[in-house]
């Protein structure tokens, strides 16, 4: 049984120790946030730095092009499960509005890690792992849209720009408002760890993947 005390989320936290709790739930959220499962697990598998290689990005897409499919599926399953597995312990133990903080937390962690200086990936397995707990029925649409379109395309970061923008009009049309700012801060963010890609799609320079 979870003492009362350790519910004191409502509808927002508006007292002093909400306010302590939005913080301390941010930070714990974002130091798991900024482990970097791409690094490691390319360690762990002697791929060398990851950062040196392709887009020197550390998400499982770059690991991806060491030619290494089982390192890049244990990036993924990593990075989502931390996004899963943080908002999840927050939602169950201290309720839904401190769920979305630790959603902001283990996100900007992963994107600018403090392991890393600061630096980091482009969030969207970390993402998905967040949707999965706040709706699943979006969690599973946004894994479903990103693997059509990468194969389609063959451009991930193609797959995650359209999947991420494409969840908004979801939440709309299922009619959960209920972390809408939280969703639009990440949408916001992705697009603009993305903007490199972007240009590079534009200009038709952006590198393909390889699923196969």
């Amino acid at each position: 049984m979870i003492p009362d005390i350790l519910r004191i989320w409502g509808a927002s936290p508006t007292s002093n120790v909400g306010l302590i709790w939005v913080f301390n739930i941010f930070l714990f959220s974002y130091l798991i946030g900024s482990i970097p499962f791409g690094i490691l697990i390319s360690k762990l598998f002697k791929l060398g730095n990851i950062r040196d290689i392709g887009s020197g990005n550390i998400g499982a897409t770059n690991v991806l092009r060491t030619g290494h499919k089982k390192a890049a599926f244990f990036t993924l399953i990593m990075d989502i499960s931390k996004g899963f597995v943080v908002v999840y312990l927050a939602k169950e133990f201290l309720g839904i509005t401190a769920s979305h903080f630790a959603a902001l937390g283990v996100f900007f962690g992963h994107l600018f890690s403090i392991f890393l200086f600061f630096k980091g990936g482009k969030g969207v397995a970390t993402f998905i792992g967040i949707q999965i707990v706040l709706n699943i029925y979006l969690g599973i649409f946004i894994c479903i849209t990103w693997i059509s379109i990468a194969i389609i395309s063959r451009y991930s970061s193609l797959s995650s720009i359209i999947s991420s923008i494409l969840s908004l009009f979801i939440l709309i049309i299922l009619n959960d408002l209920s972390y809408i700012w939280v969703q639009i801060i990440l949408v916001f963010s992705i697009i603009t760890s993305h903007r490199g890609n972007i240009v590079k799609l534009i200009l038709g320079k952006e590198n393909k993947i390889k699923l196969t």
